[in-house]
């Protein structure tokens, strides 16, 4: 399976902080925020990676994370040159894609629970349909809501409804069989000029072949498109790294304990680090 994480965007929302370059590079806590989307694809097992981002953002992505080797993984980069739709992340990435299936991520949005790694490496098996995330919310009219039955099957999924039919709003990060591509080339922009991944989603809704994995109590899903957002999850991942005295999203961690990297990548990777708190990390992962 193939990941796709985009990244692209204006971030207006966090104006004036992405004055200069891509949200996906501000930090949360003490990692860029594209570490997180990134490390959820790596959790699910997934080693060739596309960034789709902006032209001026590209060559800032790959100054800093490279070809993907460092993490035992393989990066591509792509652009998408205006605001197009989320969905049209499948048209840019079609040669990348293949005749493989894909997941994508959105490169603003942070995952974290328990056996997490677990549930997405059953996700990453799929071959047939396509599979979404869902979890409960306080305002399900801002978001895309799934009406489930109680095996998971999805009923409806509606876009930011006025009357929502349910609390599960569908997540920013989704698995497709190789067939997406052909969907997405047969849609048509919506009102917005956008192609919608919820327009996605109901055409494999309307085959029965949409399911979708509900996250539950306690699972963390953050979007940090506003800074009120960005600022809640840098206390959550601040929280949970000194409690714990764990990292989440730490890349060379997950590359190591999956048997992606030597240990001496991991020790290059902290000289390279050495003066911060991530770098004295990555040294214990080999002690």
């Amino acid at each position: 399976m193939k990941g796709i994480i985009l990244a692209g965007g204006s971030g207006s929302r966090l104006a004036p902080l992405t004055q200069a370059f891509s949200k996906q590079l501000l930090p949360i806590f003490d990692k860029p925020m594209i570490y997180y989307p990134l490390s959820v694809l790596m959790l699910a097992g997934i080693r060739e990676v596309l960034i789709i981002s902006t032209d001026s953002d590209k060559l800032l992505f790959h100054s800093m994370l490279g070809d993907g080797s460092n993490y035992g993984i393989s990066i591509e980069y792509a652009t998408q040159d205006a605001p197009n739709g989320i969905a049209e992340a499948f048209l840019i990435g079609e040669s990348f894609i293949g005749n493989d299936p894909v997941s994508l991520i959105l490169g603003d949005n942070i995952f974290f629970g328990y056996q997490f790694g677990d549930t997405l490496k059953d996700a990453a098996n799929l071959s047939d349909g396509a599979l979404i995330f869902t979890t409960i919310v306080n305002d399900p009219s801002s978001f895309g809501v799934v009406e489930l039955c109680e095996n998971g099957d999805v009923i409806s999924l509606e876009e930011k409804p006025t009357s929502p039919k349910s609390n599960f709003a569908a997540t920013g990060l989704y698995f497709y069989d190789n067939s997406v591509i052909d969907i997405t080339k047969a849609l048509e922009p919506s009102n917005r000029g956008e192609l919608e991944i919820t327009d996605v989603n109901l055409q494999y809704l309307a085959a029965k072949k949409l399911k979708a994995i509900q996250l539950g109590r306690g699972f963390a899903w953050l979007d940090t498109g506003t800074q009120e957002a960005l600022l809640a999850a840098g206390e959550f991942v601040h929280t949970l790294e000194k409690r714990q005295g764990l990292k989440i999203a730490c890349l060379e961690e997950i590359a190591f304990n999956n048997d992606w990297i030597s240990s001496e990548t991991v020790l290059k990777q902290h000289h390279k680090y050495k003066n911060s708190p991530y770098g004295e990390y990555l040294i214990q992962l080999i002690k």
